[in-house]
């Protein structure tokens, strides 16, 4: 096994509840450990996602979405704060950009005077 790279079952024994930083490994161990399944595998089966996304979440390589967070917590009955905690995310405000609000033309639009006939 390549070093720093660790094995399945060393990142399942390392599962805390709190974790000290952002992990969302720990989410995943905490889900498998909770629904009682057996692997990645079982739980991209449980939350309906294609395993390669729980590969990609586990890797670093995709971020836990909202509906993924909104699935888990229909499945294992724990909170989105929760989920959250598991993952080390300890937020308590989610800020948004105003710019995701503004439109990309940013000439006003004018609104047509009735015309009286």
């Amino acid at each position: 096994m390549k070093s720093g790279h660790e094995s399945y079952k060393q990142r399942y024994e390392k599962h805390t509840s709190k974790p000290d930083k952002y992990d969302p490994n720990n989410l995943l161990t905490g889900m498998i450990k909770k629904l009682n399944l057996k692997n990645d595998a079982a739980l991209s089966r449980a939350l309906e996602v294609a395993p390669p996304v729980i590969s990609k979440i586990r890797h670093g390589r995709l971020p836990v979405g909202a509906s993924l967070l909104i699935r888990m917590q229909e499945i294992s009955d724990l909170s989105i704060k929760e989920l959250r905690d598991m993952m080390g995310d300890r937020r308590t405000k989610f800020r948004i950009s105003d710019k995701q609000f503004k439109p990309k033309n940013e000439k006003k639009m004018k609104i047509a005077e009735p015309t009286q006939a």
